[in-house]
């Protein structure tokens, strides 16, 4: 991997992380585009990055991490589901590489995300510390279906929160809190069984990455949520429909995309 590649995958995923449009699924697409061939290391660098992009969570949101105990058993009982997908990590790793798996997850993503909004109108803006254990665990079961590239960590969560009443801000912004835990423990996950094996050129793209990540995050986070008190999630889901469809229009006339 060159520095080049190492950046735009980096930017990638800061724009992505905490938008409805799954990173996972991005940076996919944005390593065959670029012509990378998949290995154990490209792998770790696309979860680890993650973590540059979860610190910028935890600066503008500084206060709540420091708001009560309470706080964090929510967070601890939202991240319980997440045992299941651990549990299928071989499973999941085998997913990664498929163009094809984060077209068809983007199209059907997108379809939800156009009417979403309908079937969740009228959600109240409480604060997080009202949010209950109950939907706390809810809102993680939603969370598994984000393993699958193209579903998007970000929308299946945001979504979870509107199921359980709640308005499209407060949602999203449990959604940046249960990132942190979440994003954190799979990057330790991935980079405890591989940390030996990188070069020292490696731990560079490493820390390159993220703090791109981190940096460009910053400013999606702001923009997203502007953006979405305002108008909703019918532009995400007429993005990810026609993403999706270019990309199965690509792969069904013989591009080499699902190559990776």
């Amino acid at each position: 991997m060159s520095f080049f590649e190492a950046v735009v995958i980096a930017i990638v995923e800061g724009i992505t992380e905490f938008l409805p449009v799954s990173s996972t699924g991005h940076m996919v697409i944005t390593q065959a585009l670029l012509g990378m061939e998949s290995d154990a290391f490209l792998r770790a660098y696309t979860v680890n990055i993650q973590f540059g992009a979860i610190l910028s969570v935890v600066v503008i949101y500084w206060k709540s991490f420091f708001r009560s105990l309470d706080f964090y058993f929510r967070l601890f009982v939202a991240c319980l589901p997440l045992v299941i997908a651990y549990l299928l990590e071989k499973q999941i790793d085998m997913m990664l590489a498929s163009v094809w798996v984060v077209a068809v997850a983007l199209l059907l993503g997108g379809i939800v995300l156009l009417y979403v909004d309908r079937w969740f109108a009228g959600g109240q803006e409480e604060k997080e510390g009202t949010i209950t254990y109950r939907s706390a665990f809810i809102i993680g079961l939603f969370q598994i279906i984000s393993v699958i590239p193209g579903v998007s960590r970000s929308a299946a969560t945001i979504v979870g929160g509107m199921s359980r009443k709640l308005s499209r801000k407060t949602a999203a912004e449990f959604s940046f809190f249960l990132a942190v835990p979440t994003m954190f423990a799979a990057s330790l996950l991935k980079l405890g069984g591989q940390y030996h094996t990188f070069t020292t050129q490696d731990i560079r793209l490493l820390l390159l990455g993220n703090l791109v990540s981190f940096l460009v995050a910053m400013l999606a986070i702001r923009t997203f949520i502007h953006y979405l008190t305002r108008h909703g999630f019918r532009a995400f889901g007429w993005y990810r429909i026609g993403l999706g469809v270019i990309l199965l229009v690509l792969l069904l006339s013989g591009s080499k995309l699902d190559v990776l």
